[in-house]
């Protein structure tokens, strides 16, 4: 995720904190970086942390949003998957991640949800809110493919990289990823074929 920049004062300090939460969050945890914890990591005194953001709730708020830029959006590849056909596209989603560090730690979105489960209504309709928009995508990508039922194929293709993210989190292996990837393959291709 993000590096921390070091720095002290208050010009940047809201930026700092966002880098310290998604560095921190996501390695982490949520509910296992407290406060005091976060203004220490983004240098600033836990009274400026409270000037930009009234509770940890926000703080968790604004980093997933801050966040869903970077995390992959099917329908804005990188600059290696700009130029690629639709299936080829919709398969990279499926390609094991590189540069997480270990241990794996999965999806921030699905991470969040699942600590503070209940507990923080704003960020369940953050949540929410992404993986529709990734719904979304995924089913105009499949149709860009050619699939007979876009929108049945987005559906299995989520759940499918919802799985291999979990089980790959849960295992501290990569090897789910590979096996998600063969079976995405099969999925996509049954569906271009119909």
């Amino acid at each position: 995720m993000a590096q921390v920049t070091k720095g002290k004062g208050g010009r940047g300090a809201r930026q700092r904190i966002l880098d310290a939460a998604a560095e921190l969050f996501y390695r982490e945890g949520i509910n296992a970086t407290g406060v005091e914890r976060l203004a220490t990591e983004s240098s600033v005194s836990k009274r400026t942390l409270y000037q930009h953001f009234p509770s940890k709730e926000a703080v968790v708020e604004a980093y997933l949003r801050s966040i869903e830029p970077r995390v992959a959006n099917p329908l804005e590849p990188g600059a290696q998957a700009s130029d690629q056909p639709p299936r080829e596209r919709l398969l990279a989603l499926f390609e094991t991640p590189t540069g997480l560090g270990a241990p794996l730690r999965g999806c921030p979105f699905h991470n969040a949800a699942v600590e503070t489960a209940g507990s923080m209504p704003g960020v369940r309709q953050i949540v929410r809110a992404n993986k529709h928009s990734v719904l979304d995508a995924l089913t105009e990508l499949a149709r860009r493919a050619g699939a007979v039922d876009p929108q049945l194929l987005a559906s299995q293709l989520a759940v499918l990289y919802e799985g291999a993210a979990s089980l790959a989190t849960s295992l501290d292996d990569s090897s789910p990823w590979e096996q998600a990837h063969q079976a995405a393959e099969t999925l996509i291709d049954r569906a271009l074929t119909r």
